[in-house]
């Protein structure tokens, strides 16, 4: 049953669970020539930074960039002109490591299309922008899509709901200006990267002004939407940002950051903020009202999943129904929530916060919080 708390600002100092470093945002062999100071790559065109400045938490071995010195293929001759929709489409439909060579400074790249990720290209396909690499759906499309179950994207298994590949990282890159609107397969969403299937990981990247359907019970993720990972294992996003400035949010019905149906999240050193669920109505949709509304930066919905955050921030999102800052529903109630060294503040609207502010879920959902503030 869903409940309203009414509640204070609610401080939590306990003993850490997470170890951290100062150092844990590595290049791991990366574009490092574009690295600046703390392991953020290069502003790519202005706006906020990636990642949390305030996070500090260690990035496991599995979540590292990828070492992309040896590319598999190279988008550009060095040269911006070269750079083009055209170029970035039909090199990502080979897979891969991909990396840009467009010149010297911050570039953006207008897409006339979504770039789509074809499953036998794998089973490793990185995409590296090297801090430099914007990539824009300009308003009409998303930007970057892969899905294991969709025959147009080449079957590689009898089971493309639970395979261990591709495996897609996105590092160093910016999304702006994705939009699904309308575009509603597997439910829709994911205004900037829609993901089914395999394996997907998100290293030094930013999402900004990204859109999905502005409408419905269970759509979400302006920035990125997730389905299916192979058993189970967590989306990792590190040292990332979801909008991160006014004026910069991503918004959609649901999950105005990320949103994902049965899959587990681990969020490291990241920032979200300024992000919007715009919808109205709630899941399932109140009667009268079209649905959505919830989880103003995170949206997770399913069976049997983990969000864990460590090293985050997540400020001043907007919901106009549940969760402002995170919704998590565990529909068989096996779901727990991890929260350390982070800090959860400023959200704006909602309800049904049965045990801390900002964050709606069962009442009977774990959640441990250590070292983090949330008010």
């Amino acid at each position: 049953m869903r409940e309203t708390l009414l509640g204070a600002a609610i401080l939590v100092s306990l003993v850490s669970a997470c170890s951290s470093s100062s150092g844990g945002n590595g290049n791991a062999g990366g574009s490092s020539a574009v690295w600046s100071v703390g392991g953020s790559p290069a502003l790519a065109g202005g706006g906020p930074a990636a990642g949390n400045p305030d996070g500090k938490c260690s990035i496991p071995t599995e979540a590292q960039p990828v070492d992309t010195s040896t590319p598999t293929h190279v988008i550009g001759d060095g040269t911006a002109a070269s750079c083009t929709s055209s170029a970035v489409v039909s090199t990502i439909s080979k897979g891969g490591l991909i990396t840009f060579k467009c010149g010297p400074d911050p570039i953006t790249i207008k897409l006339d299309e979504t770039a789509k990720i074809y499953n036998d290209t794998g089973p490793e396909i990185v995409i590296d922008g090297g801090g430099l690499v914007t990539l824009s759906g300009v308003n009409t499309h998303r930007i970057l899509y892969m899905n294991t179950c969709d025959e147009a994207q080449h079957w590689t298994s009898a089971h493309c709901d639970n395979q261990d590949s591709p495996h897609l990282t996105l590092q160093n890159l910016t999304f702006i200006e994705g939009n699904s609107t309308g575009q509603l397969e597997e439910g829709g969403g994911g205004g900037a990267v829609f993901v089914r299937g395999g394996r997907v990981k998100v290293v030094n990247c930013r999402f900004f002004n990204n859109y999905c359907d502005p409408t419905g019970p269970d759509l979400g993720g302006a920035g990125l939407r997730v389905f299916s990972q192979y058993n189970n294992l967590p989306v990792y996003v590190v040292n990332s940002t979801f909008g991160g400035a006014d004026g910069y949010g991503n918004q959609c019905s649901n999950g105005g950051g990320v949103s994902s149906i049965g899959v587990s999240w681990t969020i490291l050193n990241s920032l979200f903020s300024y992000n919007h669920a715009v919808g109205d109505g709630g899941n399932p949709a109140q009667t009268g009202t079209p649905g959505g509304g919830s989880g103003g930066a995170i949206y997770n919905d399913g069976n049997t999943m983990t969000l864990t955050l460590c090293g985050v921030r997540i400020e001043h999102n907007q919901v106009n129904d549940y969760g402002s800052a995170i919704f998590f529903v565990s529909n068989d109630h096996t779901g727990n929530i991890v929260i350390d060294q982070s800090v959860i503040t400023n959200n704006i609207g909602g309800s049904w916060y049965p045990t801390y502010p900002q964050i709606s879920n069962h009442d009977d959902t774990p959640i441990t919080v250590t070292n983090s503030t949330i008010q």
